[in-house]
């Protein structure tokens, strides 16, 4: 799996990463994943056409909350969140083009749902990547901006 672009292990349940290609897909779901949720668009660089149909034939289920990397929105960060707290029990592979949207959201899990304490938080991604004021912003969201179920 630590071959897989950006990849961060956060939890038995959940992981992240930058796109996978097709062949990682059958590893994530040989690794016991159930569901993918991609936050990148489709038209991404790196996007694998017909994602959609390419996880759900290895019997996962697929979610696309398509978020705009220049232009984040809070509503897409709850849609995101409310979403991962209903597959709570579920293996979930959380991934975007690089694994910086899905770290952005991922910190907004930790604080908001997990309440994990930041020294514990991995924000690797952070190193190669410096958020914009927008993504600040949004990982500055409160709780109530969140409407977290």
């Amino acid at each position: 799996m630590e071959k897989i672009l950006n990849y961060i292990k956060i939890n038995e349940n959940i992981s992240t990463s930058g796109q996978p290609t097709q062949k990682e897909f059958e590893k994530i779901k040989d690794e016991g994943f159930e569901v993918v949720i991609n936050l990148a668009l489709y038209n991404a660089s790196n996007a694998i056409k017909n994602e959609d149909k390419t996880v759900t034939s290895l019997g996962m289920s697929y979610f696309h909350i398509p978020v705009d990397f220049e232009e984040p929105k809070v509503e897409q960060a709850s849609v995101f969140l409310n979403t991962l707290k209903v597959l709570a029990k579920r293996r979930v592979w959380i991934h975007c083009a690089l694994n910086y949207r899905a770290t952005a959201f991922m910190y907004l899990f930790h604080k908001h749902v997990l309440n994990t304490p930041f020294d514990n938080i991995d924000l690797k991604v952070f190193d190669e990547w410096t958020p914009s004021t927008q993504w600040q912003q949004l990982m500055k969201s409160s709780f109530e901006e969140l409407n977290l179920l």
